[in-house]
């Protein structure tokens, strides 16, 4: 089996088979010198030691979606190629990650557009650093049952770090819902498609909110192992 990695712009993701596995930059960077993948693609900065691998590097134009606009990013045509594939009909995809990226492929498998904002992890952080009183926060350890923990019913929290997950992602979760309805009426029926790190945490506000996203955690990874290429 083919060992293939992303390396995306806070995590580096790997998958072999039907395993999957993400680690920092530098953990990434010592697995790749020990072992180097078969494909990888890179969003985020890539190391000068990996230039002697760069013919096992998959960029953005060897990805088949069609009508690539100008900048689009690996993840985005992965994400997207791999969505419309899978559904065999026109598809928006919600990648939710250091940023939520929405990719919009119609029917025949082109890009048609989408949208970037900041994702939850990115939101939280630039809310501790622009504030003087408004902690760090990470998603995971609010909702651990430890401590004070956020319980995922709880809309109004009593604390701090509780409001700021909910706000940023229910904020999250409406800005994707309002993408959905905004979709062009050639996109009627089109499927929701939600992956990255944060897909969990966004499906059931969501399906609260009557979408119906089908959720595939490790897309870009699977549609990069899916290349003929």
């Amino acid at each position: 089996m083919e060992r293939l990695l992303l390396i995306g712009n806070s995590r580096w993701h790997w998958g072999v088979g039907d395993h999957f596995w993400h680690c920092s930059p530098a953990q990434g960077l010592e697995q790749f010198l020990q072992q180097p993948p078969q494909r990888w693609a890179a969003v985020g900065a890539v190391p000068k030691e990996l230039e002697a691998w760069n013919q096992s590097q998959i960029v953005v134009e060897m990805v088949p979606l069609k009508n690539q606009a100008i900048g689009l990013g690996i993840d985005r045509a992965l994400v997207g190629w791999g969505a419309w594939q899978r559904s065999a009909g026109a598809v928006l995809v919600a990648d939710a990650g250091t940023a939520l990226s929405l990719t919009l492929v119609d029917s025949g498998g082109a890009f048609c557009g989408g949208r970037i904002m900041a994702g939850a992890a990115l939101q939280l952080h630039s809310l501790n650093q622009a504030t003087n009183a408004l902690p760090e926060v990470l998603l995971p350890e609010v909702f651990l049952p430890e401590g004070d923990p956020l319980k995922p019913t709880e809309i109004w929290p009593h604390n701090t770090k509780g409001a700021m997950s909910v706000g940023v992602l229910q904020g999250l979760a409406a800005a994707l819902c309002r993408s959905y309805s905004q979709m062009p009426l050639l996109f009627s029926g089109a499927k929701l498609w939600l992956t990255g790190g944060d897909a969990e945490l966004l499906q059931p506000l969501l399906i609260e909110a009557g979408l119906q996203p089908r959720l595939a955690l490790n897309l870009a990874l699977e549609a990069l192992g899916g290349l003929s290429c």
